[in-house]
């Protein structure tokens, strides 16, 4: 079963010049630390598609994962107009989630 998570990804220029409200979801489709994680991603993002997301395979030496220092898996990079605003490293929880996007300005 795939998670989802894309080996095309877009490079850190593009990102940059992204406008408005972005997830950059890190991690692999393979990962049993993803896929326990994904219901409670799903369930918070899915709820709001006015945010971007973005699901990025990672892996060593990947150049936008690095170039944001992403070093564990999931990892969801909150980002507004390119910069980031928040970040969430293995959420244990919907309510995780949550807390980040409001506290970031992007929840409801």
């Amino acid at each position: 079963m795939s998670l989802g998570y894309q080996d095309d990804q877009p490079t850190r220029d593009e990102v940059d010049a992204l406008p408005g409200a972005t997830v950059l979801e890190f991690g692999q489709n393979w990962c049993g630390i993803c896929r326990a994680a994904t219901p409670d991603i799903d369930r918070v993002l899915n709820a709001r598609p006015e945010l971007r997301r973005i699901k990025v395979a990672d892996g060593k030496g990947l150049p936008l994962g690095r170039s944001l220092g992403v070093k564990l898996w999931p990892t969801l990079v909150l980002m507004r107009d390119g910069i980031e605003v928040a970040r969430v490293v293995r959420p244990n929880s919907a309510a995780e989630i949550e807390q980040a996007l409001h506290e970031a300005g992007l929840g409801e």
